[in-house]
């Protein structure tokens, strides 16, 4: 049985009204600190795996110099492609894109994205691939979308039930299966 760590990249250099899941964003200033703290947090991995997004890989290759692991990049587990919405103010998105979504968010797509069903047969896809490796502990960076995909997949549960978990910027979160 494999034991995951699922840590949440530390806090982007963006502002909070702004909509980025797949927009390549650098991490805040304040990335030094976080990602001491989050090592702190972390029990040896054999492996790290990670979004390639900017975000999530810097704190990985930390990680990874941190506690002498492996780091792999790995799409699957890169945030819902909000497509066109990717860069604009949350409030500049037409608001009835932002019902519809809000109406069906599992299966809604905000045009030329995914959609958050999309997203889970990603992450599904990766998880049936991290059974065939041999590191039995593995740290998993990456963003609170994928997160909670992960969360609901090893859990089965609906990926709806975790859509109001809170999964703050540096979180760690071990299973141990």
């Amino acid at each position: 049985m494999k034991n995951f760590t699922l840590i949440r990249h530390t806090t982007p250099n963006i502002p909070t009204a702004i909509c980025y899941g797949q927009m390549d964003v650098d991490v805040a200033e304040s990335f030094s600190i976080e990602a001491e703290t989050v090592s702190g947090w972390l029990q040896s991995p054999d492996l790290i795996l990670t979004s390639p997004l900017l975000r999530t890989s810097r704190l990985a290759e930390y990680l990874a110099t941190q506690h002498r692991c492996e780091v792999r990049s790995h799409a699957g587990l890169m945030e819902m492609n909000f497509g066109d919405w990717e860069g604009r103010a949350w409030k500049a998105i037409a608001r009835s894109e932002i019902e519809g979504w809000s109406a069906d968010v599992l299966h809604y797509t905000p045009p030329n994205g995914e959609s958050a069903q999309q997203m889970m047969q990603r992450v599904q896809s990766l998880l049936e691939e991290l059974a065939q490796l041999s590191q039995q502990q593995i740290a998993i960076v990456a963003h609170g979308g994928s997160i909670r995909s992960v969360l609901a997949q090893l859990a089965s549960i609906p990926l709806s039930h975790t859509l109001s978990w809170q999964i703050d910027f540096g979180a760690v979160i071990t299973i141990r299966r």
